[in-house]
């Protein structure tokens, strides 16, 4: 079972997985400030770990969402020029030429150089409590899946523990699990918009086996939580086993059990 993952900041994580090379949500700007179409200005802390051009080539773009620069920011969208196929929300594809847009459970089917597939299936996800999406847009998750493969889910900006339970049931057993954590806030909606720590924590008793690598919880001031705090709470739970904190930019195999 080969899946080789890379945290470059933020999202943003190459995963290496099939002999695909796919990119969870690039951003690659300098720290600063970056409007979003709320009016809202985010805050970058902190540079990324890697550069674009030391991640490419990369084959697929999974995007969460592209109306916050946390997600995708404008290095990022140039990279999307770069890149073969780019899998994002429907309303994202309006917006991005180079993005295919995947309504929920919908799937993408990408060959491997093996000769085997990767299927790229989009999943709920909510960035904030009921009733958001005017706020903050639509968002989506992935899980990745092939014969002979790990199954990965990657959360994207969820902040829904109840759509995370409605994964686990229709997917069954999942490998692995990107959880953006972080519970980020902003200043128009009093309530987290990604998963807290303890949310974490629920979402992984809802995935069983899997491991949890946390990402989006670091490098943004709008994060009100870091990995230390999800650290905490996955020791405090006694689930510490099935955590794995990926150090920046160090392209770092998993250990799975075997299919």
């Amino acid at each position: 079972m080969h899946l080789t993952l890379t945290h470059v900041g933020g999202p943003t994580t190459l995963v290496e997985l099939g002999g695909l090379r796919l990119l969870v949500d690039p951003t690659f700007d300098p720290p600063g400030e970056y409007r979003a179409p709320s009016g809202a200005v985010l805050r970058r802390t902190a540079p990324a770990a890697l550069t674009a051009a030391a991640v490419l080539p990369v084959d697929v773009v999974l995007l969460s969402h592209d109306q916050h620069a946390d997600n995708l920011d404008p290095s990022g969208q140039a990279l999307l020029a770069q890149v073969p196929v780019a899998f994002s929300t429907p309303e994202a594809a309006e917006r991005q030429p180079a993005v295919h847009g995947l309504a929920p459970w919908e799937r993408a089917v990408l060959e491997r150089p093996d000769g085997g597939a990767l299927v790229v299936t989009a999943v709920p996800a909510r960035h904030g409590p009921e009733g958001c999406e005017p706020k903050t847009g639509t968002v989506t998750g992935f899980v990745l899946s092939g014969a002979g493969l790990p199954t990965v889910y990657v959360s994207g900006d969820n902040a829904a523990v109840e759509l995370v339970h409605e994964i686990a049931e229709r997917v069954g057993e999942i490998d692995v699990a990107l959880l953006f954590a972080g519970a980020a806030r902003t200043p128009s909606i009093d309530a987290p918009l990604t998963l807290t720590a303890a949310d974490a924590v629920e979402a992984a008793r809802l995935l069983g086996d899997a491991l949890v690598v946390p990402v989006h919880a670091d490098s943004w001031a709008h994060f009100s939580e870091g990995v230390d705090d999800v650290v905490r709470a996955f020791v405090d739970a006694g689930l510490d086993e099935h955590l794995r904190v990926l150090d920046p930019g160090v392209p770092t195999p998993l250990a799975l059990r075997p299919l």
